[in-house]
């Protein structure tokens, strides 16, 4: 592994740097960091009554585009957190980034910093610690990120998993897996022939745009040559889990080994069908169950859809982003502002404070 907290393999790293998705570019900065920059829309991550507030504003599809700078990230959309390297203090990282970037973009980011992630060494946790207060010494504002799902695969099976759950819940989810015998499960690997035939690669990519089209947030559309590499990737152990309904394929699920650990990356559906039989919930515990099979230690979920996931029973360890602002007025607004762009911290006090009064903690 080429980070010290990296929970990809290294080829969907490359990939990236290769394949970055629709109109981004990215690189290596010198210090061997992936850096990538796009067109930002800036209340991607605000609340939604923020956001509709500032849509109120008179002329705001004439000026909206002043909400888009061209910004410098630091980290990748293929992974869970930025990919840090010990092989520089992290002071001296956070100098080096503001000194190349700064200057040159508008708006600049460091994504997804992991805070004491239990899916990382404390190496890296300290590591990260320490560049966050070095960045902030050198003028970044830190805002909550995201909410990263993960589930330690400490059951004994489906029924012991369900059973941690409230009853309402098994319920729910007991008369959803019913529909689990109307599709049929199967299991692909990275390279395998089929991802070399031309028609397979274009329901594969159609299934995944189907995804990206009905998600809320559109930020990084991934290009047909990244799926192409990743399907055809020989050397990374990716699993691609496939579900057919009377021999028609309805959705996938691409997932990866690493470290004793499923990591779900990325899923393609066919609407209505999808929802007809359930295929979330399906994959979700059918995902569950292979780690299980497998002797993996934890599954790694993702960023999405965090309430649903915890009704599914994840845990979840929080990122933090540093954001460094070229012109200091804008700094001092978003300064006092940035609360309004912590969408999940603000689902997560809710869920806590739900958790609290129900007594549960799952």
């Amino acid at each position: 592994m080429k980070y010290i907290n990296q929970l990809e393999p290294d080829g969907l790293i490359e990939n990236f740097l290769t394949n970055p998705p629709n109109n981004f570019n990215a690189w290596l900065a010198d210090s061997g960091v992936p850096v990538f920059s796009a067109k930002f829309d800036l209340l991607t991550s605000a609340d939604s009554d923020f956001r509709q507030k500032i849509q109120k504003i008179p002329f705001y599809p004439k000026w909206s585009k002043l909400l888009q700078p061209n910004t410098c990230f630091v980290g990748t959309t293929v992974s869970e957190y930025a990919l840090l390297t010990n092989t520089l203090p992290a002071d001296l990282l956070a100098t080096r980034i503001k000194q190349q970037y700064a200057k040159d973009f508008p708006f600049l980011i460091v994504k997804d910093i992991p805070q004491d992630s239990p899916l990382q060494n404390q190496q890296a946790n300290d590591y990260a610690k320490t560049f966050i207060e070095a960045l902030k010494d050198n003028g970044f504002i830190e805002i909550e990120g995201q909410a990263l799902a993960w589930v330690p695969v400490d059951y004994e099976n489906i029924d012991d998993y369900l059973s941690k759950l409230s009853a309402s819940r098994r319920k729910d989810f007991r008369r959803k897996l019913k529909l689990r015998e109307k599709v049929d499960i199967n299991v692909l690997q990275g390279g395998d022939e089929c991802f070399f035939e031309q028609a397979v690669l274009d329901t594969y990519y159609q299934l995944y745009l189907n995804v990206y089209e009905q998600s809320e947030v559109h930020f990084d559309l991934l290009t047909k040559a990244f799926f192409t590499q990743l399907l055809q990737d020989k050397q990374t152990v990716t699993k691609i889990f496939t579900y057919h309904h009377q021999g028609e394929l309805v959705g996938y699920n691409i997932c990866f080994i690493v470290n004793d650990m499923l990591v779900d990356k990325y899923i393609g559906l066919v609407y209505p069908a999808a929802r007809d039989f359930n295929l979330y919930y399906i994959s979700w515990f059918h995902n569950l169950e292979y780690a299980k099979q497998n002797e993996l230690k934890y599954y790694i979920a993702g960023w999405t859809d965090p309430q649903v996931k915890a009704s599914l029973g994840a845990k979840f360890t929080f990122t933090q982003h540093l954001v460094y602002i070229r012109n200091p007025l804008l700094r001092t607004i978003l300064r006092k502002l940035s609360r309004r762009f912590e969408s999940d911290r603000t689902w997560r006090d809710a869920h806590t404070d739900i958790n609290k009064k129900e007594g549960n903690h799952g």
